[in-house]
């Protein structure tokens, strides 16, 4: 029984954290120290690239049109608030400031919803955004009523509420480590949460939505567009090699070619990122390992890693845009120069 719930307070849901590791694990070691560095880098790094890149793409000059831009908006704030939850309120502020009201354990449990909610909510705009791309590179009679601004929002704001909701429940499972003066504090995972079958359902329902399914779609909705593509490319080309005339440039295929490459870049950087987890969840269940020798275990250090690389996934599509987006690209050069331009105008 005790051991179940071991389990559980090492993996919860479809999101690892070495919060639910007990105090030996944070024996100081390299990689602990790793970490200490690492998770106030994110931070820092996740609010300034998100930012930027809700700030460029709202202004609409990035030469996208509007259903991309809504969505790549829309993946950008998800990503801000995965990054103020899970790296700012979970982790920074509990390790480098402990005892303040966040560990209390209504606010703990309260972070724990927003910080899952936020998980599940920038994971499925990633996949919302390929359906969006397949569909309208590889249905041209659907795009007309599916790729719109409206049905966007429509698909944005239900994501939003659905996930909101279903992580509610997340509340419930974490019980007061101690109390001091009937002041609740700490969390830890409740017995019930491990035996009851509500529960275990609720639980194998979190990891089947993130990220498993997530996955799936992706590698499914990317295999139709490339294979879609290899096709059209094919049935062009011989439409231009019979055309005589010397200019062969073809702005529908180039306009294309831009889409592909964003979405497969966001997808795979998504995929990548996310795979060490993926694999370290399914040798724990195969394995089923109930607990860790000590903070040198590889495979203690092999989980926290996939957790780290899981929350880099935050910061890595303002980098896409600017390697992939011309017009992107300047505009992030523009951003930049302003305020000394500003500076030299105010000067003169």
């Amino acid at each position: 029984m005790i051991e179940c719930c071991m389990k559980y307070r090492v993996i919860v849901s479809g999101t690892n954290r070495n919060h639910y590791i007990s105090q030996k694990m944070r024996e100081p070691t390299i990689f602990h120290q790793i970490e200490d560095i690492y998770y106030p880098i994110l931070a820092v790094v996740g609010v300034l690239v998100n930012s930027v890149a809700i700030v460029i793409l709202s202004r609409g000059k990035c030469g996208l049109s509007k259903c991309i831009t809504h969505y790549l908006v829309a993946m950008a704030v998800a990503d801000l608030l995965v990054v103020f939850t899970d790296v700012i309120l979970f982790g920074v502020i509990h390790f480098h400031f402990p005892g303040t009201y966040l560990d209390t354990t209504p606010a703990r449990s309260l972070i724990h919803v927003l910080l899952y909610a936020a998980t599940d909510i920038s994971v499925w705009f990633t996949v919302t955004f390929t359906v969006d791309r397949c569909v309208a590179i590889c249905c041209p009679n659907l795009k007309t009523k599916y790729c719109t601004e409206k049905t966007v929002s429509v698909v944005i704001r239900t994501v939003s509420v659905l996930f909101c909701l279903k992580n509610i429940p997340w509340y419930f499972v974490f019980e007061p480590e101690y109390i001091t003066d009937n002041v609740p504090w700490g969390d830890i995972v409740s017995l019930s949460y491990c035996n009851e079958a509500a529960w275990v359902a609720f639980h194998s329902l979190s990891i089947i939505l993130t990220p498993f399914l997530p996955f799936i779609l992706i590698l499914l909705f990317n295999a139709l567009t490339v294979r879609h593509i290899f096709v059209a490319s094919r049935v062009r080309r011989k439409l231009l090699d019979q055309n005589k005339s010397e200019n062969h440039t073809d702005p529908e295929m180039e306009n294309r070619r831009k889409s592909i490459i964003l979405l497969f870049t966001i997808s795979g950087s998504f995929i990548l990122l996310w795979m060490t987890n993926v694999v370290y969840f399914l040798y724990w269940r195969i394995s089923n390992i109930g607990y860790y020798t000590g903070p040198h275990d590889p495979v203690y250090i092999t989980e926290q890693s996939g957790y780290m690389l899981q929350l880099l996934s935050t910061c890595t599509n303002t980098c896409i845009y600017a390697v992939t987006q011309t017009k992107f690209r300047e505009q992030l050069k523009n951003a930049v120069k302003y305020p000394f331009t500003a500076i030299v105008k105010l000067v003169q």
